[in-house]
């Protein structure tokens, strides 16, 4: 229970210094709201582990969620990353006259870049991860209960950045160029 309280301390404010984190980064609040908005959906795939293997929500669980959305929002930011320079190539190829299939392309392209990447990440942090969730012995039921959101969300993760973030790029990125034209 002292954990548990400690946690609903600690995650807020640990929240608090990743969105400043992440303004520092990208010194724009939309981007930054990508991130936080589409970052519920990398959770769901730890969820959904959780319920499968039955395990009930805990300090380790809240750990391994926390690890979990630190890795997502990490690779969010590389996503983005790369959207944005494939965007800022477009423009300076077009002298900064985009049109919205220009912005298509961009995000395209830059999404299409980082496909190998985030897919060996991903593969790379649950293979890494399975055998600690098969294991058994001493202190395994508690590594297990780490594992397990990170396991599930690392699937989830990788539909959310290769094509919720995009779309959400795209999305933003052409009401930007709408409200140019107006």
């Amino acid at each position: 229970q002292r954990a548990m309280e400690r946690l609903t301390v600690v995650v807020p404010f640990t929240l608090v210094i990743i969105l400043f984190l992440l303004y520092l980064n990208f010194r724009n609040g939309m981007e930054v709201l990508i991130i936080v908005t589409t970052l519920p959906l990398a959770l769901v795939g730890g969820f959904w582990l959780l319920y499968l293997l039955g395990y009930n929500l805990s300090v380790a669980v809240a750990v391994g969620f926390i690890a979990l959305g630190g890795v997502a929002a990490e690779i969010g930011v590389v996503m983005l990353t790369y959207l944005d320079l494939a965007l800022k190539r477009r423009a300076e190829t077009r002298a900064g006259r985009l049109t919205h299939a220009d912005v298509r392309e961009a995000v395209v392209e830059g999404a299409l870049l980082r496909i190998r990447p985030i897919i060996m990440t991903n593969a790379a942090i649950i293979a890494g991860l399975l055998p600690i969730l098969w294991s058994g012995g001493t202190g395994s039921e508690a590594m297990q209960r780490i594992a397990a959101p990170m396991v599930g969300g690392m699937l989830s993760v990788a539909i959310l950045t290769l094509a919720v973030i995009p779309a959400a790029y795209l999305l933003w990125q052409e009401r930007r160029l709408r409200s140019k034209e107006t």
